[in-house]
């Protein structure tokens, strides 16, 4: 697989590539600054499900791969504005070197490029993208509309990250099964699976934004709380008697610095981060169940891989 992520590298580079130098940059600047690139891989990892034989990912795969990443690195663009960041993959975000308007742009062209890779591989990928970016506002809008609430219910988060996060893991999949003309019930499988493991994938990103640090994470920790995006963590804090109170009298618009780093030390000292660690294992497990009845090929072993890895990587901070 590591053959075919380096090509998805090379191809990433090339779609985004415009006439003028100065688009180019902007919109490779993440791509350039790298990435785990979980989606491509995932995309990989579906289309190869139905493979006996080990052998190179076809060009569909590919570029399916990279229309999925591309939407990603679009929406980071978009995030990296809201959240008024300043870094990004250990470099300055885009809005930070280049201002709010070229990263709004810049996400808008590669949202674009996206398309057009999506409505090369046919119409049925082609819908599937649009729906998924769609979703991926709607989760949006949804997390901007509880903003700064400590009444946001857990029905509400889990539709918002079931949107921005759940939806597009789940297309990588989806898309890989259906360019490598898998059939529908192993298409339904994958795309259950990377739904699950999306679910579980944002909650434990949720919890490192607690618990981890700037350096850890990439992106400064913490500033879900200073943008009033109460996640699973806090959801589960402010259910916490010990800790509720005082926890609920720090959480507003006007937080500073000294009130978030305290509001993080109650949620971790309450039963907060122990319930999220719950729940992303829950989903987990529900990831692994949608693959239990597909083959044993090297494209299933790497997706369990996967969410065993995600496993290993919340059960740092129990």
């Amino acid at each position: 697989m590591q053959d075919d992520l380096r090509r998805v590298e090379t191809e990433l580079l090339k779609v985004v590539t415009a006439t003028d130098e100065f688009v180019t940059d902007v919109a490779s600047h993440l791509i350039n600054a790298g990435g785990k690139r979980v989606r491509p891989g995932f995309c990989i990892a579906a289309a190869a499900v139905c493979q006996t034989h080990n052998q190179p990912a076809s060009l569909e795969t590919i570029r399916g791969s990279c229309a999925v990443e591309l939407v990603h690195i679009g929406s980071l663009y978009h995030d990296d504005v809201m959240d008024d960041a300043s870094t990004r993959r250990g470099v300055k975000s885009i809005n930070a070197e280049w201002g709010n308007l070229r990263a709004i742009l810049a996400g808008d062209y590669l949202l674009g490029r996206a398309s057009e890779l999506a409505a090369a591989l046919g119409t049925e990928v082609a819908g599937l993208l649009a729906t998924t970016i769609t979703e991926l506002c709607t989760g949006q809008i949804l997390e901007l509309e509880s903003a700064y609430s400590t009444e946001r219910s857990l029905e509400q988060y889990q539709k918002s990250i079931a949107g921005k996060t759940a939806s597009l893991l789940a297309t990588a999949c989806r898309i890989g099964g259906i360019v490598a003309g898998a059939k529908r019930p192993t298409i339904e499988a994958l795309t259950a699976f990377g739904r699950a493991y999306g679910m579980a994938f944002q909650i434990v990103d949720d919890i490192f934004d607690v618990v981890g640090s700037t350096a850890q994470l990439g992106k400064p920790a913490g500033n879900d709380l200073l943008e009033g995006i109460y996640t699973l963590p806090v959801i589960y804090a402010l259910g916490d008697a010990s800790v509720a109170t005082e926890l609920r009298s720090l959480l507003s618009e006007d937080i500073t610095i000294k009130q978030r780093d305290r509001a993080a030390q109650l949620i971790r000292t309450s039963g907060g981060v122990q319930g999220a660690i719950d729940a992303a294992q829950d989903w987990t497990n529900q990831a692994s169940e949608a693959l239990a009845l597909l083959p044993n090929t090297a494209g299933a072993k790497a997706l369990r891989a996967a969410g065993q890895h995600l496993i290993e990587r919340f059960n740092t901070v129990r």
